[in-house]
């Protein structure tokens, strides 16, 4: 059992004396008004009883994020007309959960690229993370291309290998398409500072339609090609941009059409784990119990007010 006072214990012990010698100094000594004092003071306590105990394993895996989010990520072609970006969200989210213990830190990219999160070894953040990523709104996009994150990809990598006996694990995730009439740049430096990985592919051949939001309606209709007299534009996956930065890093290429796909490179990685690096902490999970009084201290007020009620009228 722990104890998390809301309020401090001794600034509590002196409110609720004074309330409960007035109480006890009235003309009336009611015991219920004691008992609510009193139940105020437990909940103030915070208790919380240990639920069980499991073992948080810190490894040496630094697990890098780099999410593509341009608008091409909504076209609803994965698993039916579910978005892309749905689907990367909910498979970096497993990716999380098989590798618990490492290191995560997200990039995410479009016009721009950004670090969302640094490294850190809170999953909880990291899906948080995760969660907010949107596309880029259609007002600001300026086409689509890989090369964008490559000079935030390398510096990241560089921050990891900094740290002594760290396994520097990247998953780039795009659909691979390019529309900015860039020319996909080579990807080998990032090779020197990856130890193992995966590029992850989404979208289908046949393609899909993106859903944008009007900012001035607020509504959300389909993104439309100008150059072909205004009908719903259609994105594609691009494979072999894909393949071509998978063969530059040295890094295996996915096709992510269903969950599953992911599971022998995620075995292959927890092989690499080095277990001279792993730390055992043995951590208590905690409940609270609070709510336990409330719901009394809750029926006594309601008796109170009553109470208090029949003698006003």
């Amino acid at each position: 059992m722990r104890l998390f006072p809301i309020i401090p214990v001794w600034i509590m012990t002196i409110i609720c004396a004074i309330l409960i010698v007035i109480i006890w100094k009235s003309s009336r000594k009611n015991f219920r008004q004691i008992i609510i004092v009193s139940l105020l003071f437990i909940i103030n306590l915070r208790i919380m009883i240990s639920s069980n105990n499991s073992q948080s394993l810190a490894n040496n895996l630094d697990v890098l994020f780099v999410i593509d989010n341009t608008i091409s990520m909504n076209a609803e072609d994965y698993d039916g007309t579910k978005t892309r970006l749905y689907a990367v969200k909910k498979d970096c989210k497993y990716i999380i959960k098989r590798l618990n213990g490492a290191r995560f830190s997200v990039i995410t990219f479009n016009n721009t690229a950004k670090v969302n999160t640094p490294y850190t070894k809170d999953a909880n953040i990291t899906n948080e993370a995760i969660d907010i990523i949107e596309p880029l709104n259609e007002l600001y996009a300026k086409g689509s291309s890989l090369n964008t994150p490559i000079d935030t990809i390398i510096s990241s990598l560089e921050s990891s290998q900094k740290k002594e006996n760290r396994t520097r694990i990247l998953f780039f995730i795009s659909d691979g398409e390019i529309t900015d009439d860039s020319t996909l740049k080579s990807f080998k430096e990032i090779a020197e500072l990856t130890d193992n990985g995966a590029i992850l592919g989404y979208g289908s051949k046949k393609g899909g339609y993106m859903r944008v939001k009007d900012d001035y309606s607020e509504r959300y209709d389909y993104l439309t090609d100008p150059s072909k007299g205004f009908e719903k534009a259609i994105s594609k996956v691009d494979e072999s941009n894909l393949k071509k930065i998978a063969k530059d890093i040295n890094v295996d290429y996915i096709y992510m059409t269903k969950q599953s796909n992911i599971n022998k490179k995620l075995e292959e990685i927890k092989n690499m784990i080095n277990t001279n690096d792993i730390e055992a902490n043995d951590k208590s999970t905690y409940t609270d119990t609070y709510y336990i009084f409330v719901i009394p201290l809750l029926i006594l007020l309601m008796i109170e007010f009553n109470k208090f009620r029949r003698r006003s009228l």
